[in-house]
């Protein structure tokens, strides 16, 4: 089964087996997360989100991403600023999608 769940702001298509990147979870290493707001599965949309189904998945780990540089410049006021962060994620493997 494919869906499309939203966690941390943002929206991920996914199929069991699949393996993704979200925003860091308060999760420990191998432990189960159940993501609730599911939008779609199998090309039909919830209102907006559909109520008995759920879509399970295992943390595989956490992580930094690469580092990301942002330069702000002000043209002709002498003004330019560099910072830079690294974004945490949890890779979870998807195990199943679950019809209550």
């Amino acid at each position: 089964m494919k869906a499309i769940i939203e966690t941390g702001g943002k929206q991920y298509y996914v199929e069991e087996g699949s393996e993704i990147h979200v925003e860091k979870l308060d999760a420990e290493v191998g432990s189960e997360v159940v993501f609730d707001k599911v939008l779609m599965v199998n090309g039909v949309a919830g209102q907006p989100y559909f109520s008995n189904i759920v879509v399970k998945g295992t943390v595989v780990k956490h992580g930094k991403k690469k580092k990301i540089s942002i330069f702000k410049y002000r043209p002709k006021k002498n003004s330019h600023k560099k910072q830079g962060h690294r974004q945490p994620y949890t890779r979870v493997k998807i195990t199943k999608v679950v019809s209550l």
